[in-house]
């Protein structure tokens, strides 16, 4: 019956999962296909903006490519970078929802059952977060200069961001007292990669905010 109960709010959660990743528009590599070369003082920007945060590589490696789409502009970069967490994040959740049913769990059975589906639980709630604060980061971009509510909107960016980051980490600590089996190491290895672009992605935030106008 438990068995049961829990089949059922999986499938709740993902339905409402796929509804809201419907209207999450995120940069893609595609968009910028076409795009110009970048100029090297835009792309020096992400570089000494990226040494801010904890994984300048997957930083700049993930951001260079909106160079033209930034063009030195702190709240842009921090917009992008959202984009692109979220994207990330997304993506691993939809991975753990579609292996959920033919993961092999070893012999670590239902407590590795039970991780992997607070894990995705928690990833989506990750997802509505980050979500969260790109609406409200583009609505400061929308506001323009001068904007009295820039610091009440950017804590509440900085508060969802930190958010989807606890989450993440909550979804990689519900592994902890499981025992090793193949789920467990390669959903911790995705999620970890997952919480290092949302990390980044604060950082930036973080750097934006400070600065103290859009």
């Amino acid at each position: 019956m438990r068995t049961q109960h829990l089949r059922l709010h999986h499938l709740l959660l993902l339905s409402l999962f796929l509804f809201a990743a419907a209207f999450s528009p995120a940069p893609t590599a595609a968009d910028d296909a076409s795009a110009p070369a970048p100029d090297d003082g835009d792309t020096e920007f992400i570089r000494s903006s990226c040494n801010s945060t904890l994984y300048p590589d997957v930083c700049f490696t993930s951001l260079s490519r909106y160079a033209n789409a930034v063009q030195q502009n702190p709240g842009q970069l921090a917009r992008v970078a959202i984009g692109v967490s979220l994207s990330k994040a997304h993506r691993v959740a939809s991975y753990i929802s579609n292996i959920t049913r033919e993961a092999d769990y070893g012999t670590s059975g239902t407590r590795a059952a039970m991780a992997l589906h607070d894990c995705f639980s928690n990833l989506g709630d990750a997802v509505d977060e980050i979500r969260g604060s790109l609406k409200q980061m583009r609505q400061i971009g929308a506001a323009g200069e001068g904007s009295g509510s820039f610091l009440f909107e950017m804590s509440n960016v900085q508060t969802w961001m930190s958010a989807a980051l606890t989450d993440e980490e909550t979804c990689t600590d519900g592994f902890q007292d499981v025992p090793e089996c193949p789920v467990k190491a390669d959903v911790c290895n995705r999620v970890t990669n997952v919480k290092k672009f949302t990390s980044n992605a604060l950082a930036l935030v973080n750097s934006y905010a400070s600065k103290g106008s859009p």
